[in-house]
């Protein structure tokens, strides 16, 4: 039998709830609190949760099928190994990091790095090119001599080998590429256009999102929504339930067009570079598109151009929305941030198949790139692997799995203080079908 799961930090008790209605109470099944277990804390209280309180947590290794759930995460249980094991179980983690204590700084971290991560590789760095460039050609071959049936394939492969393009403007928007940055900005700008990107736009923004990881209202990146938004806007109230539930995979769409192409959102010292962005990318669509158009007609334009775009998107989003978003993963206003928390503890790193990584050129493992950005993308294994050594129980990863994308897509929905998170169809149960349709048919295991 499904269940859901509440902490009242109020009055530090645990209940375990059986179907119902949103905020219909009924009477609890087990209850842990101070007053039944005196001078119990949370840290305990969590060692009790996995022990008593099976009928939410626990699970039947046969089965291999959890439940996602949000549950309320005290820093104090955090610290507990245990409660962490349970929770990573139950979101669909390897690993949830343990906290970092306050007196750890990013410099700190930093300087754990050896120095051959940081150094440029003209020769590995070009062939980041060379592999984008040739698996984006055989993509362009496969959907030109796929049957129909098989288009899907050949549309998976171009639309990752194009993600690859991405990456390389990204380090190069880093300054991580060349040890020439015209080469940098020349490289980089060319690696967008493929995918209608102004580069100096994007590099502008992203570095926001690098300064300000995870900061509530001020990260650029993915924010969840707060319930004041969520609550003024009636008319598009839908929408947002569509755009951080099912469409969320391509919701970076819609981040791609609120975010790069308004000079009002950019610093007067800034405008003149994003408008040559602009003019490049507009170059682009007004010649490359026609010729595309002329050459194979419009069904040639979706075949491809739009459908590996959005597969690339499909990867924009889903690598952001993995690298920083899970229910056990706090977003901080500016006066509470702590930057060593936000980039060790708040990124995660996530294993995909190894063909996805090589082509996407190690994108995945993140936590060593948001720790320091002048790391280039061939070097981050042996960062990552660096981490691990020196700060591994404090790392959140995963590999890729069905119930860390559910646990996302239907829970990761409306900021709250207490909770981190609060799912639509707690906040607004009549409108939230497409969030109860998702718990219903995406597969839960791991």
């Amino acid at each position: 039998m499904a269940s859901s799961c509440r902490l009242a930090h109020s009055s530090f008790s645990f209940s375990v709830k059986t179907h119902q209605k949103p905020f219909q109470r009924q009477t609890p099944v087990v209850k842990l609190s101070p007053r039944n277990y005196p001078g119990t804390s949370f840290l305990k209280l969590g060692n009790l949760l996995h022990g008593r309180a099976q009928p939410c947590l626990s699970h039947k290794k046969r089965a291999q099928n959890i439940q996602a759930v949000s549950i309320p995460v005290p820093p104090s249980t955090m610290n507990d190994a245990e409660y962490r094991r349970k929770l990573s179980e139950s979101y669909g983690f390897t690993q949830i990091g343990e906290p970092l204590t306050d007196d750890i700084t990013l410099r700190d971290i930093i300087e754990t790095f050896p120095k051959k991560v940081f150094e440029i590789d003209d020769v590995k760095a070009w062939k980041t090119i060379l592999i984008s460039i040739t698996s984006y050609t055989l993509g362009i071959f496969m959907i030109a001599k796929s049957p129909w049936y098989l288009l899907p394939l050949a549309w998976a492969w171009t639309g990752t080998a194009v993600t690859g393009f991405f990456v390389i403007g990204h380090d190069c928007a880093h300054k991580s590429f060349s040890r020439n940055k015209l080469v940098e900005d020349i490289i980089g700008t060319l690696a967008f256009l493929p995918l209608i990107y102004p580069y100096e736009p994007w590099r502008f923004k992203h570095d926001r999102h690098h300064a300000k990881t995870n900061m509530l209202a001020e990260d650029t990146a993915w924010c969840p929504i707060s319930k004041e938004k969520f609550d003024s806007a009636p008319a598009f109230r839908k929408a947002i339930v569509y755009g951080y539930g099912p469409f969320r995979t391509w919701m970076s769409i819609a981040h791609w067009l609120l975010w790069h192409f308004d000079l009002k959102k950019f610093r007067p010292n800034e405008v003149k570079r994003v408008q040559i962005s602009l003019a490049c990318v507009f170059a682009f669509v007004a010649i490359g598109w026609p010729l595309i158009i002329w050459k194979t007609g419009l069904v040639g334009w979706i075949k491809f151009w739009l459908m590996p775009w959005l597969g690339y998107h499909f990867w924009m989003s889903t690598f952001t929305m993995v690298h920083h978003t899970a229910p056990h993963i706090p977003f901080k206003s500016s006066d509470e941030w702590d930057a060593a928390q936000a980039q060790l503890n708040g990124t995660v790193h996530c294993n995909y198949p190894r063909w996805i990584e090589i082509l996407c050129h190690d994108i995945n493992v993140h936590i060593p790139h948001h720790i320091s950005p002048r790391i280039p993308s061939y070097n981050l294994r042996a960062a990552h692997k660096s981490l691990q050594e020196n700060w591994g129980k404090h790392l959140n990863e995963a590999t890729w799995n069905w119930r860390l994308m559910k646990t996302i897509m239907t829970v990761c929905h409306v900021y709250s203080e207490e909770e981190n998170y609060v799912s639509f169809d707690e906040v607004a149960p009549d409108e939230s079908q497409p969030i109860t349709f998702l718990k219903k048919v995406m597969p839960d295991f791991t």
